[in-house]
């Protein structure tokens, strides 16, 4: 005997666990997690090296022209490898995934402890902007895309947001602790933080899906109203996709721009009048006005246009630049930090956010890969076209003015080219994964749920008999069934 299959017709029910009792949706601590953990990618961001980089000078006896060809040689290499990264995040999840880099970042970190010339600079640079930078930065920021749906903005603004402060705020600590000791220690005490912290948080905390714990995306069960597709494009879809090269260079004018002018910032600053101790001094305003401005784009992302927020990431970044090659000491210099900074922070949740609505979560990690690639590409040729324009012209004014009309295309771009079309929704009793494939479930005479007609929501590929087999989506699916089965018992009087 069987029950008829069940609708997803009612209001949304408070989320649940596998053995179907009322639990906390695990997703807000997930986003503490991934907040974490995109703060540990600091030793493989040039704040975080450039901190590094006298003493390691001084200790090594070389030049800094052969450091600055190691450290781009390294970020090319990261940049290489980060849409194999992305599928393997897709493939394995972000907690295996996490688990692995974690260990080899942090052995990575330490031999930089006992590094004693160019050769063993170069690996290491390779190392921690593959590691660091790319591939522990993609794996986090792909957490908030699996549990959320209708709050993602909001989660992946509180990620970039706090992550970002922490990436900001580890020069400070560095520069102290070299200081007090010396450089091999400070790359040392790295790489034992990132093992103490990154491995127990990817091995005991975090969850790829809400599956893996019987709960739903946004923590609400789904209905026939408000169920969203959570299937999307694979990467080549995406890729053949207009607006896809239109968000991937919002992303990367951003990290080319962002990266030319911290690098040189202190320079830069120091020809328009201000003192080194003010010059550093501007990261600080870069920080705060950042922090703010992701937190406040996270609470518009799921609303607002892709276009606007696009436009107006890119028309910050543009006034950045020009603001630079007229800035004066005082508020002047204080107001070009709060420019840049928010454009700079703005970018994170914009593209980390986009991507998935644009273009689906199925292979949110390939396609987000390959958008990595081309930001920490692009930031490795930032300084380099700096100092090649500043050569060429004699002073910041020739690059500030050529780089703004980059950002400037862009937004033109962002309004110009047709947006991709929107997901479908899923018909009633259907419930589809998080990798878009779709589970029909029903429960049998003795009460046992059954996962049926496991089929794919892409038009273009059919579903593996290995997919259709995985575990998270029979506990998705059984996760559902026992929450539809419970919702139809009389209540007992």
């Amino acid at each position: 005997m069987s029950i008829p299959m069940p609708a997803f017709a009612a209001a949304p029910a408070r989320p649940h666990n596998a053995s179907g009792t009322s639990g906390t949706f695990h997703g807000w601590r997930m986003v503490g997690y991934a907040a974490v953990l995109l703060a540990l990618t600091a030793p493989g961001q040039t704040a975080a090296v450039s901190v590094f980089i006298d003493p390691m000078l001084a200790g090594l006896g070389i030049s800094r022209s052969t450091v600055s060809i190691a450290y781009m040689l390294g970020t090319l290499s990261g940049a290489v490898a980060m849409p194999f990264i992305g599928k393997l995040v897709d493939r394995h999840g972000s907690r295996r995934a996490i688990t692995v880099i974690a260990v080899l970042l942090g052995a990575v970190l330490v031999a930089m402890a006992a590094v004693g010339e160019i050769f063993g600079l170069t690996a290491g640079f390779i190392g921690i902007r593959m590691l660091g930078q790319g591939a522990l930065g993609l794996a986090a920021t792909t957490i908030a895309s699996h549990w959320f749906d209708r709050r993602r903005g909001i989660a992946t603004g509180v990620v970039s947001a706090f992550g970002l402060a922490g990436i900001c705020l580890a020069p400070i600590g560095l520069e102290r602790l070299i200081s007090a000791t010396n450089w091999q220690t400070a790359w040392l005490v790295q790489g034992v933080a990132v093992w103490a912290i990154a491995i127990p948080i990817a091995v005991f905390g975090l969850r790829n899906r809400p599956a893996d714990v019987g709960q739903f995306v946004d923590g609400e069960a789904p209905t026939v109203d408000t169920l969203r597709d959570q299937g999307g494009m694979t990467r080549a879809e995406a890729m053949r996709t207009p607006y896809f090269w239109v968000l991937c260079a919002a992303v990367g004018v951003t990290a080319l721009l962002t990266t030319a002018i911290a690098f040189h910032q202190i320079d830069l600053l120091a020809a328009r009048g201000l003192s080194a101790a003010d010059a550093a001094g501007n990261f600080l305003p870069q920080t705060v006005a950042g922090t703010l401005v992701a937190l406040g784009a996270g609470m518009i992302l799921d609303k607002a246009s892709p276009r606007l927020l696009i436009a107006v990431t890119v028309g910050l970044l543009a006034v950045g630049m020009l603001w630079a090659a007229v800035v004066t000491p005082g508020l002047s210099a204080i107001g070009f930090g709060l420019v840049l900074g928010a454009a700079g922070y703005l970018i994170s949740p914009v593209g980390d956010g986009l991507a998935p609505r644009l273009f689906g979560v199925r292979h949110i990690g390939a396609i987000r890969g390959t958008m990595a690639a081309i930001s920490v590409a692009s930031s490795a040729f930032g300084p380099l076209m700096f100092t090649l324009l500043h050569d060429a012209g004699g002073s910041y004014t020739l690059p500030l003015v050529v780089s703004a009309a980059l950002p400037m295309a862009v937004g033109v771009a962002a309004y110009a080219i047709r947006l991709p079309e929107p997901s479908r929704t899923v018909p009633e009793a259907q419930f589809v994964g998080t990798h878009g494939i779709g589970t029909t479930c029903c429960v049998d005479g003795d009460g046992e749920q059954a996962v049926l007609n496991l089929r794919p929501v892409s038009r273009t590929r059919p579903v593996s008999s290995r997919a259709q087999t995985r575990p998270w989506a029979r506990r998705m699916a059984k996760s559902a069934c026992a929450h539809e089965q419970r919702r139809e018992q009389p209540a007992e009087v």
